[in-house]
């Protein structure tokens, strides 16, 4: 599983996932990486930070249907809704913690 946060620069949490989470999955795995470069990099076993930038191009992958069916609604819409505190936010980055 992997985890979601809104840290600051300085490594604070400012916002836990309120899901469960990513469930790694086969799909998850073999995701096309050249049409989704962020979701893409993601390791079941490592952190991975988004900048304020690099949330918009988040949010571009994870309005695909594909993806949305891939990690769930819930999950999608979270973080939707954290890639928006990320950007309206000041210094803020997405973290998606792996296992």
């Amino acid at each position: 599983m992997i985890g979601l946060q809104v840290r600051s620069e300085l490594g604070e949490i400012v916002t836990h996932g309120s899901s469960r989470g990513i469930p790694w999955s086969d799909a998850l795995a073999q995701i096309d990486q050249a049409r989704f470069p962020c979701l893409g990099g993601l390791l079941p076993y490592a952190d991975t930070a988004f900048n304020e930038r690099q949330v918009g191009r988040l949010l571009l992958e994870v309005a695909d249907q594909s993806v949305r069916d891939m990690v769930g609604e819930e999950t999608a819409s979270e973080i939707e809704v954290l890639c928006r505190q990320v950007e309206q936010g000041s210094h803020l980055y997405l973290w998606f913690i792996g296992d």
